[in-house]
């Protein structure tokens, strides 16, 4: 049967010695799903900060309701959740976000066993699919290519030849218009072939599209789908 810390030590959720080794626990476990949000993929360091502190101060929303689970969750995960209302988050992102909830909801209850086994076993499980590469093995010569072409231009297999000489894998994800439907905005995704360079690739599909706007860019860090 799982006991409290509390209980063990027969204080209340308020004394702030034993609330102060559950904020500690706390910060310490969310630095570690951080390093395990960064390790096997790029991240930005705004999102990798807030999971570092995110189950310590779920920790304490928790404790100042005196460990009210439906009071602390309706106030932190309101708060959590504000970050997706403008930006759209990727799965990844979310699910570090619960996790370190549920970290911090552990902690603020004075489970602090739970909480630490959690991070073990949830964070190796991500690193342990990264490395086995589940989903898709993020490569470093993997790019998000995106072209502008005119409407009164066949985008149909313009650029495939093209792509096949650069890349070693290529594949067409979304159309769309832009321009009050004057052009048509391409998107590949794609794994440049060993020895080719970017400036290469870009100045042949230059040739190809009337130099209208391209951009090449690393494909996971533009991908906010989930």
């Amino acid at each position: 049967m799982l006991t409290s810390v509390y209980a063990d030590l027969a204080l209340e959720a308020s004394d702030l010695a034993s609330l102060a080794v559950c904020i500690l626990c706390a910060l310490a476990l969310g630095v570690g799903l951080a390093f395990c949000y960064c390790a096997r993929s790029r991240s930005t360091r705004s999102l990798a900060c807030t999971l570092a502190v995110l189950p310590a101060m779920v920790c304490v929303v928790i404790a100042l309701v005196d460990g009210s689970v439906g009071a602390g969750i309706a106030v932190a995960g309101a708060f959590s959740l504000v970050r997706f209302r403008s930006v759209p988050g990727s799965a990844r992102d979310m699910g570090f976000v619960f996790l370190a909830m549920c970290v911090g909801l552990a902690c603020g209850m004075g489970y602090l066993a739970v909480a630490a086994m959690t991070t073990v076993l949830v964070g190796g499980a991500y690193l342990a699919c990264g490395a086995l590469g589940l989903g898709g093995r993020a490569d470093e010569r993997s790019r998000t290519l995106r072209v502008s072409v005119p409407e009164d231009l066949d985008y149909t297999g313009l650029f495939d030849d093209l792509l096949a000489a650069y890349a070693k894998t290529h594949r067409l994800t979304s159309v769309k218009t832009a321009n009050m439907g004057s052009l048509y905005k391409l998107t590949y995704d794609l794994e440049l072939a060993p020895g080719v360079s970017e400036r290469e690739l870009i100045d042949a599909v230059r040739c190809r599209n009337g130099n209208l706007e391209v951009a090449l860019s690393y494909g996971e860090a533009v991908v906010n789908e989930l």
